[in-house]
């Protein structure tokens, strides 16, 4: 049947959990209604990437852009735009701070300055549909190596394209190819690594949710030319709506003699396991996700031998991430010679990233390697709210290291963030406003790897501790003059006695911070001052009694009921009694509370 026009819904985890089911129900019932079944298909997508707009529905092929949907808007939606021929700009996304809607997706500055690959699928297919993921080149680029190309031209043209593995090494995919078919056995094997542990990350679960099938395809074509005939996805319990879709993908597969035996009537035999891991950031590492896989304790080991030679069970394996195995098959139908004229010398093709933070367009987004940290930041990230100056970004989850305004302009690729002193990592990007405390920001990532680390190498289980155990202690007004060395020596010891990357990367928040913000250490030590106004510590909240016109919102929102003053005069802070929460801030509309 042929429609005339397609309401692309997206069904990520964003957009669910903010009501996208309700949407679709009612979009469907008031189709019914107004009898346009016929002429409007309703199709549920993965990720367009601005879900922070969610809910969210692209009518196509006009394009428009209809976000942050409410159940209500529903019956006027369809009666204007579907019945009438009039889309209903109140219902279109206003960029930050303006007040003109920007009605088709083209013309969104978020998606002009993308360049989608891995993504190629996004907003475009259901992804629980394998008929749809074919009628966009799917499964061609496993037909096309099944039926003119040998096992090692299909390596060459990995390798020619510059294809790194996206998962944070950054190591030729190519050469890990290789290097895994070279290795003798009659039993090898390939894996996915979808353990995304990072905060602020959810790249891989999104590509997974929007198009689980690129994932599947890419790993067929790294197995022939491996020669495996059996994978595994490692993917986290925490992802369900991944889960669920790379499943019913799988299933599909095998439906259509996709994976499974005699692959095309090629004599190529391939099926995927699926494995859902618990959730320990530890089993993101490369030799701890074997372990886990095997039943064993999921902990690092040293990688005298690399897993393509001694991998899973003792057998030559390939593992790479989500990223890099859905570019695979573009690289197969467009060329090597195509991607590998995207980005940079050293980093070739597109990166995708999810922007979090202190940012106004925060989503997922995809971008050739060498834009620069403004680019993202500004013109497709819509900068800081409420015009905010930029701080810092962190890259790279907790093993990366935060990136200071004085190097906006800083190229993102492998080699420029490493420079830094961050890395790229898997593409977690978290924004920070003039608001933010690094020191706090170091506390928190310290935090989070001392309770992650799997406490095998007693550097990793005791440094990382004991750094973060100083860094609290200068948050508290605490510091010593000499903590600021002791925190270095103890980042270069940690480094040095770790066994698996994410040990030795564990520092590097520290690092960072200390290599571009060592002043506000400097300023929570001598000065017992937090430059930020974050550290409860060190803080004191106190209202302007210029600003102030009692409006009593303060008052009423305060959990400690210490704000008081007659109405329509300036409050006061019992500061006895305050707990520093920031409520009385965050409920100021006057700006009238201030932050000592």
């Amino acid at each position: 049947m042929a429609y005339r026009t397609n309401a692309m819904i997206c069904m990520c985890t964003n957009c669910v959990s903010n009501g996208s089911l309700q949407i679709k129900d009612n979009l469907e019932a008031e189709i019914k209604k107004s009898g346009l079944e016929n002429e409007i298909q309703i199709v549920p997508t993965g990720a367009s990437g601005l879900c922070v707009r969610g809910p969210i529905i692209i009518v196509q092929p006009e394009g428009i852009f209809y976000q942050s949907l409410k159940v209500k808007d529903i019956p006027h939606l369809v009666e204007e735009h579907f019945l009438k021929g009039r889309p209903v700009k109140s219902l279109m996304y206003v960029p930050p701070g303006e007040k003109t809607p920007i009605p088709t997706i083209r013309d969104i500055p978020f998606f002009k300055s993308q360049r989608l690959i891995a993504l190629r699928n996004r907003g475009l297919i259901d992804p629980g549909k394998i008929e749809e993921y074919i009628a966009n080149d799917g499964y061609r680029a496993l037909a096309k190596i099944l039926t003119s190309m040998t096992p090692n031209e299909v390596i060459e043209e990995i390798k020619n394209s510059g294809l790194r593995g996206r998962g944070g090494a950054g190591f030729s995919t190519g050469k890990k190819w290789a290097s895994c078919q070279k290795s003798p056995g009659d039993i090898k094997y390939v894996i996915c690594n979808a353990d995304e542990g990072d905060p602020g990350a959810f790249m891989d679960r999104s590509i997974i949710e929007a198009d689980p099938h690129s994932v599947i395809e890419g790993m067929a074509i790294g197995a022939f030319t491996a020669g495996s005939s059996q994978g595994y996805i490692y993917i986290r319990i925490e992802y369900p709506l991944a889960v669920e879709r790379i499943k019913a993908a799988i299933e599909q597969a095998r439906e259509y003699g996709l994976l499974g035996k005699n692959i095309f009537k090629s004599g190529f035999d391939f099926d995927i396991t699926l494995f859902k891991g618990a959730g320990a950031f530890v089993c993101g590492e490369s030799s701890s996700l074997r372990a886990s896989i095997q039943g064993k304790v999921p902990e690092p080991v040293v990688k005298h031998i690399h897993a393509t030679e001694k991998g899973l069970w003792d057998k030559p394996t390939v593992l790479n991430n989500v990223e890099t195995w859905a570019n695979v098959p573009a690289i197969i139908n467009w060329g090597a010679k195509w991607f590998s004229q995207i980005g940079t010398e050293t980093s070739k093709g597109t990166k995708v990233f999810s922007l979090a933070g202190n940012i106004n367009n925060a989503g997922l987004v995809e971008v050739p390697m060498g834009i620069s940290l403004r680019e993202i930041i500004y013109d497709i990230g819509g900068g800081i709210p409420g015009n905010k100056k930029f701080k810092a970004v962190q890259t790279g989850g907790p093993s990366g290291g935060c990136i200071p305004a004085e190097l906006l302009d800083l190229p993102v690729d492998y080699e420029s963030l490493q420079e830094a002193g961050s890395i790229m990592g898997s593409g977690g990007m978290i924004v920070m406003d003039e608001n933010a405390c690094m020191v706090d920001v170091s506390k928190y990532f310290l935090n989070f790897l001392r309770n992650e680390s799997c406490g095998k190498c007693t550097a990793c289980r005791e440094g990382v501790d004991a750094m973060y155990h100083i860094v609290t202690n200068i948050s508290e007004g605490k510091g010593k003059p000499g903590d600021i060395a002791l925190l270095e020596e103890l980042g270069q010891a940690v480094y040095d006695g770790s066994q698996c990357e994410l040990g030795r990367s564990a520092p590097n928040p520290l690092l960072s911070t200390l290599r571009y913000f060592k002043d506000e250490y400097e300023a929570h030590i001598n000065e017992q001052r937090c430059p930020g106004g974050v550290c409860r510590d060190l803080i004191t909240y106190s209202i302007d009694p210029e600003k102030c016109n009692g409006c009593f919102l303060c008052v009423k929102n305060c959990p400690m009921h210490v704000i008081s003053g007659e109405k329509k005069k300036p409050q006061n802070i019992d500061q006895a009694k305050c707990i520093k929460c920031g409520v009385c801030k965050d409920v100021c509309k006057f700006e009238a509370v201030k932050v000592q």
